[in-house]
């Protein structure tokens, strides 16, 4: 929904309303059918099974923090074409947040408690990105999906060979992940230099190693 026509409260209401439905547990819903769906679940050990779930669990915090990163962004980018192009990164990830929250729960496990936090720091990390210019927002999401790429693939790497539920939705997430990378760049993201990225790198893998145990 764009925010073009609404109120400062209006706004307010919308983006609380959408922080609840991405943190409510059975509240996101996909339009694209998960690519699990069709394939049948794999004999897994308990310890694979654990660290699998683990590894979705970490994904599904990634997709918490895109979603707050691209809603931030899309309430302050000053021209209406950056807008529309974060609303629809949003709306395309949350598939991705449906369908790792399904894979989490048929492997038993939960979703990180500390997804509020993610959220929250992400929401303002995006506003303020989109505060200082368009030009920026549009860099930080093309380098954040760097970022998330990198993940995608250690993840793809080690996850069970068998499980091909869950290496099925990591292995869309990443295609999907660096094409809105791609557009990013496109529409005159900034490319950040190597040093920023180093930084973002260190605070992902702090966000990674601390969602997938809780």
């Amino acid at each position: 929904m764009s925010t073009r026509h609404l109120s400062p409260a209006d706004v307010l209401l919308t983006q609380v309303d959408r922080a609840l439905r991405t943190l409510a547990p059975g509240k996101v819903t996909h339009q694209r059918p998960s690519p699990a769906q069709t394939l049948n679940e794999a004999e897994l050990t308990d310890s694979e099974r654990q660290h699998a779930a683990g590894l979705m669990r970490v994904n599904h915090a990634g997709e918490v923090c895109a979603q707050a990163l691209y809603q931030g962004q899309a309430m302050t980018a000053k021209l209406p074409q950056v807008r529309q192009e974060m609303e629809l990164a949003a709306e395309e990830e949350v598939d991705h947040l449906a369908w790792c929250q399904e894979r989490i729960e048929n492997l038993g496990s939960h979703t990180s408690l500390l997804n509020p936090l993610w959220y929250g720091m992400s929401f303002g990390i995006g506003a303020t990105a989109g505060l200082i210019s368009d030009r920026m927002s549009l860099g930080f999401v093309a380098a954040t999906e760097d970022q998330v790429c990198k993940h995608l693939q250690d993840h793809l790497s080690e996850l069970p060979e068998q499980d091909a539920k869950s290496r099925a939705v990591v292995e869309v997430m990443l295609e999907d992940e660096a094409k809105h990378a791609h557009s990013a760049l496109e529409a005159g993201g900034h490319r950040f230099p190597a040093p920023v990225k180093g930084l973002m790198s260190l605070v992902s893998k702090a966000m990674t190693k601390t969602s997938y145990r809780i």
